[in-house]
Formats: C-alpha cells, structure tokens, sequence
C-alpha cells in the first residue's frame, strides 16, 4: 500500500503541483487548504507525511501543529514562504522535521519527502536495543523509555538520540548530528539542532535546564553522559 502524503496549502495551485509530482512518485495525496480542515483530513487519513504550509486562513501551520502534535508523531515539512530563523526556530520548536522556503524546486521537495520518510520508518538491525542510563531505545519498534515511562519522540528526536546512544560520550558536531537526521551537512541549518536537542531535554531529561543525560559541549556540540 503506497504511503500516504498531506499537502496543506492555501494555494490551490500550488497543491496541484506538488500533488502531481507526488503521484508521479508512487504516493496516495491528500490535501486541505487550511489548517482547520487539515485537522479533519489528517484524524480520517492519518498520513504517513504531512507537507504544511504557514500562512493559512482560518488556521495557520502553528496552530495546527499545537493541536496535531498532541497524541501524534507524524512527520511534518514545512513548506512556507517565510524564512526568517525565528520562523523555522518555531516551527521545528513545535515538532516540525524539515524545513522548505518558497519558491523550491520540486525535485527538491521530493528528496526531503523521500528523506524523512525513510527516517521516520528506516529498516535497523533487529534486536538492536540501546540502553544507556535509564534510557531504553528500540529501533525496531522506534519506542523511548525513561525508566518505565514511554516518551513520543519525533523521528528527527528519534535519530538524534539513537546516534548519541550509538557511542556515548563521544562529542558529535552540530553538522555531525545534521547530517544524521537530514543526510546533509549544510552549514545555514546548523542551528537548528540545538532546537531539537531543547525540544529532546524537555522530554527525556527530569529538569531540562539541568541536564544529566545530553550535554552541551560549548563550541563544538553536544554528547551523551555515561552515566
């Protein structure tokens, strides 16, 4: 069964475009042109995906992902003619996974589908079990626990914990860590790891502002504690 893409958009041509390059690609489209009614496309469809514009009527990206987000794991791209940082800071802040500005190439768009598809839902070794602390991570079946609590991650906070599990203590850069869970090394979203790493303290770590379990390496990155 192919997998299944939501296109958020206010531009109806726009989501036609995508939508055919989609199709072409081998993936069942939906759409909705608002955040309102991606809500109720998004609870009958449940989309493997979902390509979210901004601006919006009605209700805009933020929003939706606020309310999606809650209960839900599902991949997002934001695809918004805003660019500013503070924009995609946000974004990614509420659970986004990528970040597309307009005007984009459509080929483009498609390799970041095609992306973080296959790190939303990646093959691992099975039986692979990390277990660092009393951090549990299972890439067969992609769960988190802290101690006996199960933790939602989004499959970017997914990733990045798995690499830092994989060898702990050792310092990864913030473009070793972007390259992990984009597959590039592209210097302009280099920031944008320290929102995920905020965004996996805030649910993995008891007192976020004091974190035991990943720590900032000032001027290089970040590692994971021994414990």
């Amino acid at each position: 069964m192919p997998q299944t893409v939501l296109i958020v958009d206010d531009e109806k041509r726009l989501v036609s475009l995508v939508q055919s390059y989609l199709t072409q690609e081998g993936y069942r489209v939906v759409t909705a042109y608002n955040g309102k009614e991606a809500l109720d496309v998004s609870r009958k469809e449940k989309p493997d995906l979902i390509i979210l514009d901004i601006m919006m009527p009605e209700m805009n990206g933020y929003d939706f992902m606020r309310t999606h987000r809650t209960g839900r794991d599902t991949p997002i791209i934001m695809l918004t003619a805003k660019v500013e940082d503070d924009d995609k800071v946000i974004g990614l802040e509420l659970g986004a996974d990528d970040y597309v500005a307009k005007p984009f190439k459509p080929r483009e768009l498609m390799a970041r589908v095609r992306n973080v598809l296959r790190r939303a839902g990646k093959s691992e070794p099975k039986g692979k079990t990390l277990r660092v602390a009393d951090i549990t991570l299972d890439r067969d079946s992609r769960e988190v626990f802290v101690g006996e609590r199960s933790t939602d991650l989004t499959p970017s906070e997914f990733d990045l914990l798995a690499a830092l599990m994989t060898t702990p203590g050792r310092v990864f850069s913030r473009l070793d860590l972007l390259d992990v869970i984009q597959g590039v090394r592209y210097e302009g979203y280099e920031r944008t790891i320290d929102t995920h790493v905020k965004n996996l303290r805030a649910k993995i770590e008891s007192d976020p502002r004091k974190p035991l379990h990943i720590e900032t390496v000032y001027g290089v990155g970040y590692r994971l504690n021994k414990g």
